[in-house]
């Protein structure tokens, strides 16, 4: 229960604001209210209230304000929420059903900061190995530069910290909206193509643009 009181408040006190939505805002609001109901639809309000409030700030508070964000949503394992063994949802689908795995918190956060304006080249999903937990995870890395060391974005070390102080995790490879690497070691990876590799990046991407929303076969908002 705690949990939860700690999810409602942030969402209340941005309702509160009186920030003036966009017309594409009110569409993805009405849509996600239909398909999930009326909390949903709140979730999706605050977080186009956000985005209008970062709207000009340093990437640094953005890159904050978007992770803690997003890091108020509840995990939960594909094969429990949507009832396959992985099912890359879009922003409106993981804020509608209140609830996601972890490429699910990369993913929003990846669009969110993609809107805000921070380049698509500064921006990675990475998919690793988290060793502690002996699984396969994703987490969002930030490059300030290209030879940067990356800040990572994540659901389970809530704190943004370099990924040289993250030696729990081990890169397989990234991707962002044009490119592939390969993670070999401690440097950024070998380019291994064009991101349309990627199968459910494809297919994510083609529900985002379409506006196409698919029902959790769970509902975490009773």
């Amino acid at each position: 229960m705690k949990t939860r009181w700690l999810f409602i408040i942030p969402f209340a006190i941005f309702s509160l604001t009186s920030i003036a939505l966009t017309k594409q805002d009110n569409v993805w609001i009405k849509a996600v209210k239909k398909e999930y109901g009326d909390r949903a639809a709140r979730r999706v309000n605050a977080w186009r209230e956000l985005i209008s409030e970062l709207d000009g700030k340093k990437e640094k508070e953005q890159l904050a304000e978007v992770n803690q964000f997003f890091n108020q949503l509840y995990f939960v394992n594909d094969i429990d929420l949507w009832g396959k063994a992985d099912y890359w949802a879009t922003p409106l689908e993981f804020l509608g059903s209140n609830a996601g795995d972890c490429e699910d918190f990369t993913i929003a956060k990846y669009f969110s900061l993609l809107e805000l304006g921070v380049p698509d080249k500064k921006l990675r999903l990475i998919y690793l190995k988290a060793l502690e937990l002996d699984q396969f995870h994703m987490v969002l890395a930030y490059y300030p530069t290209p030879s940067s060391v990356p800040l990572i974005l994540d659901n389970i070390d809530k704190e943004i910290k370099p990924a040289t102080e993250r030696t729990d995790l081990l890169p397989i490879y990234s991707f962002n909206g044009q490119h592939l690497w390969l993670m070999k070691g401690k440097g950024n990876g070998q380019q291994a193509g064009e991101s349309s590799r990627l199968s459910l990046w494809n297919d994510l991407r083609a529900r985002n643009e379409g506006l196409r929303l698919n029902h959790p076969i769970i509902n975490y908002d009773e």
